[in-house]
């Protein structure tokens, strides 16, 4: 083939070419007013189709005319998926009535999504804003008794050793629930000598120190050897008796400041009370505990270690601004009632001292004598009538020259020396020298 026929194959193909692949997209349509509208075809008419002629529609009675049921609305249909991810807004009450009604639809088929729907549901009651999330202080005594009356402990507890297991529980749970730095944070202990309130700065460790070493006392009467500090400080039962001496003597002679270590060694002490007297039983209810300058048997001991537990605990608690709750209403009573068992032998200790005024009327012991009432208000609360001119004697509401009103636990303070006595009563009546007596005597009744 030539070069023409070439050029000319090749011209060939590009028309062919062009024919094959013409232009896909059209080129600009004219506007509408440039189009001639008279000679464009129309296309032809369609015949319309006769009608048939109109009946006159017969009216039906209103009472035949039924509402929509909603009951035969459609459901919504999800996937199983959509549901379980829809269970937390349902327990939350967050879903549309479409998805409620689906929800709840499925749960009646679905035991897995039902099961935790109630969890969710129960967890929500928990999101309440009006309800306190600090403990009850009667959760733990609720739980061991339903616990053991499903099933009794071989070895009970002694009911008058109960109180001291409760309160060094609470305590041990507020020190397992604060920081290592927190166990170096200020406290200030308070009592009273003679007509003064004194303090003593320590720390949070230094407390439980406090607290290890009194209850050591109780020990060294169960025969249980007690250790204090390292062998260079010697045994429990090679130390003084008196509470306040006791403890300075430890604090005096740790080599370092304490930390959180202290903690293990006064639960594990506590433990072991608990565990002595529970075996013990009756036998050793009436031992007697040495305090040095007095002496308590062991039920009332106890229960007066679980009154410096609770307070000491209140301390501790107000340093590191923890919430602290006093005592259930039951053991709240038993304190009070050995404080106010207390207060005859004290108030005789503070006229002998020449502290309060001096007896009025002198009877034989076990007779009724003047008396004060005391009434304590509140949660643990009651009526006790304190004898006046002799311990030996018998509180008598019949003999009652005066009556003191106090809130349970404003009473407890004041015995712990936290509250001075003139700032106590909530309500006075009757002779004022023996509100006074007794005030100052119950808080007499504090020491470190």
């Amino acid at each position: 083939m030539t070069g023409d026929d070439e050029a000319n194959g090749r011209e060939g193909d590009r028309r062919d070419d062009e024919v094959v692949d013409a232009r896909r997209i059209p080129g600009p349509r004219a506007a509408a007013d440039d189009f001639d509208l008279d000679a464009v075809p129309l296309p032809p008419p369609v015949p319309e189709e006769p009608r048939p002629a109109p009946q006159p529609a017969t009216p039906e009675p209103e009472s035949a005319v039924a509402p929509p049921d909603p009951s035969t609305a459609p459901a919504l249909m999800l996937p199983h998926r959509v549901l379980k991810a829809l269970l937390g807004a349902w327990a939350l009450a967050a879903c549309s009535a479409e998805e409620t009604e689906a929800v709840e639809a499925h749960l009646t088929v679905c035991a897995a999504c039902a099961d935790e729907a109630l969890r969710l549901r129960d967890a929500v009651g928990l999101l309440q804003t009006d309800r306190s999330l600090d403990l009850d202080p009667t959760l733990r005594s609720r739980v061991i008794d339903t616990c053991l009356s499903r099933r009794p402990a071989d070895i009970p507890v002694p009911d008058w050793a109960a109180p001291y297991d409760a309160e060094t529980a609470r305590l041990d749970a507020l020190l397992r629930d604060i920081g290592s730095s927190e166990w170096h944070a200020p406290v200030r202990l308070k009592w009273f000598e003679g007509e003064q309130e004194v303090n003593r700065k320590t720390t949070v460790a230094g407390v439980i120190a406090h607290l290890m070493t009194v209850d050591g006392l109780v020990g060294t009467a169960l025969g249980i050897d007690v250790p204090l500090g390292d062998g260079a400080m010697g045994r429990g039962a090679d130390w003084p008796l008196t509470p306040g001496v006791r403890t300075e003597k430890y604090w005096s002679g740790t080599r370092r400041p304490l930390t959180r270590a202290i903690h293990e060694p006064w639960r594990e002490q506590s433990h072991t009370l608990i565990r002595t007297v529970s075996f013990a039983g009756r036998r050793v209810a009436e031992l007697s505990v040495s305090y040095g300058d007095f002496a308590l048997p062991m039920h009332d001991a106890l229960l007066d270690r679980s009154f410096e537990c609770w307070v000491h605990g209140g301390d501790i608690a107000q340093a590191v601004d923890y919430p602290y709750e006093a005592p259930s209403a039951a053991h709240l009573h038993r304190m009070i009632d050995l404080a106010t068992r207390l207060l005859p032998a004290a108030l005789a200790e503070r006229r002998r001292s020449g502290l309060a005024g001096p007896a009025r009327r002198l009877v034989t012991a076990g007779s009724p004598g003047r008396s004060l009432h005391l009434e304590v208000e509140g949660s643990g609360g009651g009526d006790w009538y304190i004898p006046l001119d002799s311990p030996a004697a018998v509180g008598s509401p019949a003999h009652a020259v005066a009556q003191v009103a106090l809130d349970s636990v404003e009473f407890c303070q004041l015995t712990a020396g936290h509250v001075p006595p003139v700032e106590a009563a909530a309500g006075q009546q009757g002779d004022r020298e023996a509100i006074r007596d007794v005030l100052f005597a119950a808080a007499s009744l504090s020491r470190l």
